[in-house]
């Protein structure tokens, strides 16, 4: 059953596996095409803990941040995802769950906000990674901002190497209308897109 509250719980990310991360880099290709299957909760709440997850009880997260500030935001834009009602959600780390904020299927608005990428929009799901940027610079002054752009990167690879551990495929798109993925994500105030990252089978 497709739940449609607001607030969506995630299973619970697997913390041990037995695919190793040696072969997650060497298998790790970018993706392109994607068949018709459906993404599992499953999948996905492990894709959006390994970009951005809680790792321990400290708080600290999957990816590095400086001065754990975690100016990153993550959503989900969501099509075919067993057991998920169509729409975009908001990434909660700490409750790890999601809260959908559009109900909206939106990948073909989304890819046409990507230049006309079309082929984006038959990934299941794509991840998107916002930044709110004065988070990080209000400590780190203008710097603050490469330091951003850094945790992105980091936060995507993490994505897409577990990608690769479920034997999924993705890759990541930086060409876009900023303005245009903000209309469609209906990004809040100060979120800045920085990655697209339509994952599928």
């Amino acid at each position: 059953m497709i739940p449609s509250a607001e607030t969506v719980a995630l299973p619970a990310p697997r913390r041990d596996g037995a695919f190793a991360i040696e072969r997650a880099l060497a298998e790790r290709r970018s993706v392109r095409n994607f068949g018709d299957a459906a993404l599992t909760l499953a999948e996905l709440s492990q894709l959006l803990w390994a970009a951005q997850g809680v790792a321990d009880a400290s708080g600290q997260r999957t990816a590095p941040s400086a001065g754990a500030i975690y100016p990153l935001e993550t959503y989900v834009v969501a099509g075919n995802v067993r057991d998920l009602a169509t729409g975009i959600y908001r990434y909660e780390p700490r409750r790890h769950r999601l809260v959908r904020h559009a109900r909206e299927d939106r990948r073909a608005s989304l890819a046409a906000a990507a230049h006309g990428q079309d082929w984006t929009a038959a990934a299941p799901a794509m991840l998107v990674i916002a930044a709110v940027e004065t988070r990080t610079t209000r400590k780190y002054g203008d710097r603050g901002a490469r330091y951003v752009h850094m945790e992105a990167g980091h936060a995507a690879q993490n994505a897409l190497l577990q990608a690769a551990a479920l034997g999924l495929g993705g890759t990541v798109v930086g060409a876009f209308d900023d303005a245009e993925v903000r209309r469609v994500l209906e990004l809040r105030s100060g979120e800045q897109p920085l990655y697209l990252i339509p994952i599928g089978r």
